[in-house]
């Protein structure tokens, strides 16, 4: 026999008239098994296979599902095996159960699924596998009752929390109207309460469940939770009390209750933000009224100093201003950015707030931290109503902010017409000057305010006054590309040649940003086309640098020049070749641009674009007769450039138009120098492979042998002496490669030339042998080399010097001690005075080549003149003595090493660098950079980079502090959201009016 379950259900206990109507419409699912006796047609097989099931003998269970025995039948109440072992909380068996075809959504006769039995029951494991396996979670009995109704009741908050997890609708009722909340309130379940209530939010966000109930202005379900230990002042994720709450839906008995239970009206949530400023913002004058009440302080401030009378002011709700004034709130607080409300309003255009305000004394000038008005900020906003009234309370429409902006200035900058119209009536100064010199019409012509722009002529705006950069308002609308505005200034009389700062005109500025239309529109009004900056660039030579084609064409078919020169001699098509504007530089070869044209350094086109690796631009050149002879001021070819930087493909193109491989500069150096010096292995291949000279000699007698043992170029070296180089070739003075590895102390170079067969005891004209030199720079390693190799130690110099006797007298220790073991010692007492008193230290030649320069700075060429001739042309010797400091020190070898300053001790060290300081000036090419629109706004206005348009100092952040209404989502309600939204209007920087973008309105 079957044992019915014995689980009594418990509705809310309706009103007396009903009670007979809904007593058999409220029974709960598991008394259709009321009694415990099957009825007479079932067999004894599906009584034990039942009661197998309900007392989890999952063995029995199994056996008898071997045969043809249905998993589903059950008894005369519809309770299955399912039903059954779901109820007693057997998970193993429901699993089985399942996993062999039982129906997890079969009901009994009242319409009961396994998931509402086992939901009654609390078996949260069987309650998991049930949803796992696609129990309907919001499956109605006959009544109505859904399996989260029936754990609401029986106060099993741990399915209640599963069920609604994965979707249970705790708004389904039952037939006679009860949801799972009413009856959780009912049974006293607060731990039930408290979940539904901090689900019940529409999905959007979770809330406490006494915030929800504060939301709903429910008492009952408050009252609940608040008996059982909730402290009222319990907070939500972003800090907000149930008392917010209710002060922003002006739930006014929650409220109350809320504030008998101790709640603490002046709670400062984030940002600092009370109930008082939450009930001041949306308006909710009761609520106002009870936070006074109950002693909420009437002026707290938030974080950034926002009073209750800031929110009211802002949100525009004129009963709650004057509540607030007439229960004290200060008139006129400010924030930390020194808003005040009548600020607020002003922005908001609440005017009946302003009137107010007003009424009550509230300074009509009052300014910010810097000295924004309301009137600023109704003109910012276009709100004509508002700035009339304060107009007409003796607002000074002259008002200057920090940076001398005007309410004028800002009604232009916004595209305030109405405003702007307001303001000449009431005598405000059309030409007032910001602190750079900006007046309105400048302002208007850069933010394309076509109509303010001709109202202002109209009332005699001058069109050619200048700022302190000396732009009229012509410059500041080319600089914005504002062509229309640029016509109707132009057709009032303004000055097409006006000169700003730099003397640029409007057309270089148009040209700069490749504007045609405007080029165009000037040059038909009889702009210069070539008028210069201080630089000597016509509008062409901008044109052609920022690669604007279009407008090049337009500048040549009027006429501009091709030949112009700038300051260092570049001409348009020089600057072709520099930035790699291949279009442009087509464009200008086209119309006759001479491609040989020479700088002032006798720099070509050519050069530049070797310089600057432009291939294309260089085979352009070629193809059109440029010659890869030209030499520059010093002697440089473009090959040479190409061999210096490792230009490959421009040698490359180069060596295919007959360039000369072994061109020589001033100085004597080829390509392959350079190459060699740089350690360019697969330049010096390619030169090589088009003849270039592997010996050649430059005039003081360097090859490139020589220039790779200076500075450790041993693959390149490796190179050249595959290609038949010399190994020991001699310079004018006598030195070998080896002499200047030793002297550079380059071990790798000394090893490779002795491995190569260079001589080790060749001598200079000074008499000394590579061990000399690396004795006088106490290289000891490469002494021990050489010495390894048969260096001869006895070899005496000219002036009766050995190696040891050298290092003995510079004071290199550990070379004394390596040579005197291996040194003769033959040297005469006359010899010794002599070389105490005077040492001469030689060092072989090296290489000194500069490039010239194309810097727009003067007195680059004497520079070159003078590095040009320091040692590598003449080939002259230099000796520095060995010599007293003139306090008495003797100044030795280790002073020759470490001192930072080489000329002051006279000797001539090499240096390891071939090109000097001003080797890449050759092609720096800086004139006046002009300003774009979107640079402009980014400058401040002269030293005071702050906006007019919001309250915000220099290094402030406003944001918090804004006018931008404090926002609480309609919907969610949810103190998360109850941040404080302040964005002052739009933050554009000063006087750099941001005239790409439209007009915001921000009402």
């Amino acid at each position: 026999m079957v044992t019915e379950t014995q689980i009594q259900h418990h509705p809310p206990p309706p009103p007396p008239q009903q009670q007979q109507q809904t007593s058999s419409a409220t029974q709960p699912a598991v008394n259709d098994v009321h009694h415990h006796h099957v009825q007479h047609h079932q067999t004894d097989g599906v009584a034990s296979f039942l009661r197998a099931a309900r007392a989890g003998n999952l063995d029995k269970v199994l056996e008898y599902l071997k045969g043809s025995f249905d998993i589903n039948t059950c008894n005369a109440n519809g309770l299955n095996a399912l039903h059954l072992a779901s109820k007693e909380g057997h998970v193993h068996v429901v699993t089985e159960l399942i996993r062999r075809g039982a129906n997890v959504n079969t009901a009994t006769k009242k319409g009961n699924t396994a998931l509402h039995i086992a939901s009654l029951a609390g078996q949260d494991e069987v309650v998991k596998v049930l949803i796992q396996n696609g129990a309907n979670v919001n499956v109605q009995s006959v009544n109505g009752f859904t399996p989260l109704y029936m754990a609401a009741q029986e106060n099993h908050d741990g399915v209640v929390k599963y069920l609604l997890a994965n979707g249970a609708n705790q708004s389904l009722a039952t037939e006679d109207g009860f949801t799972p909340l009413a009856v959780a309130l009912q049974q006293g379940h607060d731990r039930v309460v408290a979940v539904l209530l901090e689900n019940d939010t529409k999905g959007k966000v979770r809330l406490p469940a006494l915030h929800v109930a504060a939301k709903k202005d429910d008492c009952k379900a408050a009252t609940l939770l608040l008996q059982n230990d909730h402290y009222p002042d319990v907070t939500s994720k972003s800090g907000f009390t149930p008392l917010h709450i209710a002060s922003h839906y002006g739930n006014e008995n929650i409220a109350a209750l809320l504030l008998e239970k101790n709640a603490d009206v002046n709670f400062a949530a984030k940002h600092q933000i009370t109930p008082l400023h939450v009930a001041a913002k949306w308006g909710k004058g009761n609520m106002v009224s009870l936070l006074l009440d109950y002693k909420s302080k009437i002026d707290s401030a938030t974080q950034d100093g926002l009073t209750p009378l800031h929110c009211a002011a802002r949100s525009g709700h004129k009963s709650v201003v004057q509540l607030l004034i007439e229960r004290g709130a200060p008139i006129s607080p400010k924030t930390k950015n020194g808003l005040a409300p009548l600020h607020m309003a002003a922005q908001g255009d609440h005017i009946d707030c302003a009137k107010v305000l007003l009424d009550y004394k509230a300074p009509v000038d009052d300014v910010t931290v810097d000295y924004l008005t309301p009137l600023h900020v109704a003109s910012h906003c276009g709100h004509v109503r508002v700035a009339k009234l304060l107009l007409d309370k003796k607002a000074d429409p002259n008002a200057r902010a920090l940076n001398g902006f005007t309410p004028l200035h800002i009604a232009c900058k916004k595209n305030r017409i109405k405003v702007v119209e307001l303001l000449l009536k009431h005598g405000a100064s059309i030409e007032a000057t910001t602190e750079s010199g900006l007046t309105p019409l400048h302002v208007a012509s850069f933010m394309g305010c076509m109509n303010i722009v001709i109202y202002l002529i109209q009332h005699m705006a001058n069109p050619d006054v200048q700022t302190i950069r000396g732009e009229t308002p012509l410059h500041l609308a080319a600089r914005s590309n504002q062509t229309d505005i640029i016509r109707v200034l132009l057709r009032n009389g303004a000055q097409v040649d006006a000169k700003a700062r730099e003397n640029q005109t409007p057309l270089h500025i148009a040209a700069r940003l490749g504007n045609s239309d405007i080029v165009s529109l000037l040059l038909q009004h009889g702009a210069s086309i070539d008028a210069i900056t201080k630089d000597q660039y016509t509008a062409l030579h901008i044109a052609t640098k920022e690669g604007h084609e279009e407008t090049a064409a337009i500048l040549i078919d009027n006429g501009a020049s091709l030949t112009a020169q700038t300051k260092k001699g570049f001409t348009p098509l020089h600057l072709a070749a520099k930035y790699g504007n291949i279009k442009v530089a087509r464009l200008l070869i086209s119309r006759n641009a001479p491609v040989d044209a020479q700088g002032k350094n006798n720099v070509t086109p050519l050069h530049c674009a070797a310089h600057y690796d432009h291939v294309n631009i260089a085979l352009l050149l070629l193809e059109e007769k440029a010659s890869p002879h030209a030499t520059a001021k010093n002697g440089y070819t473009p090959l040479h450039i190409a061999a210096r930087k490792n230009q490959i493909d421009i040698a490359t193109t180069l060596l295919e138009y007959s360039a000369n491989s072994n061109a020589e500069s001033k100085a004597g150096f080829i390509p392959l120098h350079l190459a060699a010096q740089e350690g360019h292995a697969d330049m010096v291949a390619l030169l090589l492979h088009n003849r270039a000279n592997v010996n050649a000699k430059s005039k003081n007698g360097l090859t490139p042998m020589h220039l790779c043992a200076q500075n450790d170029r041993v693959n390149v070296a490796s190179i050249l002496a595959k290609n038949n180089a010399d190994i020991s070739p001699q310079t004018n003075e006598g030195y070998t490669p080896l002499h200047a590895a030793a002297h550079f102390g380059q071990m790798n170079m000394v090893r490779f030339l002795l491995k190569n067969g260079a001589n080790v005891n060749t001598t200079n004209c000074h008499g000394y042998t590579p061990l000399h030199q690396a004795a006088q720079q106490g290289h000891v390693q490469i002494v021990n080399l050489l010495l390894e190799h048969k260096a001869s130690p006895n070899v005496i110099t000219n002036q009766g010097q050995t190696a040891l006797s050298i290092a003995q007298k510079l004071g290199y220790i550990s070379v004394v001690e390596t040579l005197k073991v291996v040194t003769e010692t033959i040297v005469t007492t006359t010899t010794t005075t002599i070389t105490e008193e005077k040492y001469k230290v030689v060092s072989p030649e090296i290489m000194h080549e500069s490039f010239m320069s194309d810097s727009e700075d003067e007195g680059g060429d004497e520079y070159i003149v003078n590095n040009v001739n320091q040692n590598g042309v003449g080939g002259q010797h230099h000796q520095t003595n060995h010599h007293d400091d003139g306090v008495g020190n003797i100044i030795t070898g280790n002073d020759i090493k470490h001192s930072s300053n080489i000329n002051e001790l006279k000797l001539s060290r090499p240096q390891t660098k071939v090109f000097t300081k001003s080797t890449e000036e050759l092609f720096v090419d800086n004139p006046y950079r002009y300003l774009t629109g979107d640079e402009m706004k980014f400058l401040g206005d002269d030293s005071l980079p702050i906006d007019v348009t919001k309250d915000e100092r220099m290094n402030d952040t406003f944001g918090k502090d804004s006018m931008a209404p404090i926002t609480i989502d309609e919907e969610l309600i949810s103190p998360q959201y109850f941040t404080m939204t302040e964005n002052y209007v739009n933050a554009l920087p000063p006087d750099n009016i941001d005239i790409s973008k439209a007009p915001v309105n921000t009402g």
